[in-house]
């Protein structure tokens, strides 16, 4: 029996990024496939969020090009967290997720059940801690429906309960035929984990 290979997702090829007229990386390539999960990796300054932000669409290409192959359909969470301290967690949800997928109270509590947050969906953001107000932007992994994820620092304020929960997020996504991209100073544990090191490529250029 042959074997169906996996749709590409993403295709970059021979990109390059310049912030204040310095080259943060160039000459990057590589391929997403449905049901795999990259680590871009890197020294602070080397360009991994920069990287993120050229995937989302939020930052201009410099040189090369980046395509969706099968759709452009992704949900791009950053390390900025864009939540509104005077706004509840589950305001905030409703307004994060307003334009792409709106969503029900029932729907947004259940999201903040999902990544432990039950009995806080009323809670302001204020009132929250740093893992918290995490959990509250990774709430949107569970009410909107992207077979690309682009995550910038996911694991930043978390505790080990709270990593544990993520990478099982994670494995089910890809086990459903999704696809991750994600920044991090911390290694994860899920098996076939791809590794985009942005440092040699800065290494190239010396």
């Amino acid at each position: 029996m042959q074997l169906t290979t996996p749709p590409i997702l993403l295709q970059v090829a021979q990109l390059a990024c310049e912030r204040d007229e310095r080259c943060l990386f160039s000459g990057l390539q590589f391929s997403v496939r449905a049901g795999e999960i990259w680590h871009v990796k890197g020294p602070n300054g080397s360009g991994k969020t920069s990287l993120l932000r050229q995937l989302a669409g939020l930052l201009p290409v410099d040189k090369g090009d980046i395509s969706f192959p099968a759709e452009k359909s992704l949900l791009y969470i950053g390390h900025k967290l864009a939540l509104k301290e005077q706004l509840t967690a589950n305001e905030n949800l409703a307004w994060l997720t307003a334009l792409s997928t709106p969503s029900t109270d029932q729907q947004r509590y259940s999201a903040l059940a999902k990544v432990g947050l039950r009995g806080f969906e009323e809670s302001l953001v204020a009132q929250l801690s740093a893992g918290q107000k995490r959990r509250v932007a990774l709430a949107r992994l569970h009410l909107q429906t992207a077979p690309l994820w682009l995550l910038d620092e996911p694991l930043t304020a978390m505790d080990q309960e709270g990593i544990k929960d993520q990478q099982g997020w994670f494995s089910e996504h890809l086990k459903k035929g999704g696809a991750m991209v994600f920044t991090s100073h911390q290694d994860l544990t899920i098996d076939g984990v791809k590794v985009i090191d942005l440092s040699t490529l800065e290494e190239a250029r010396v």
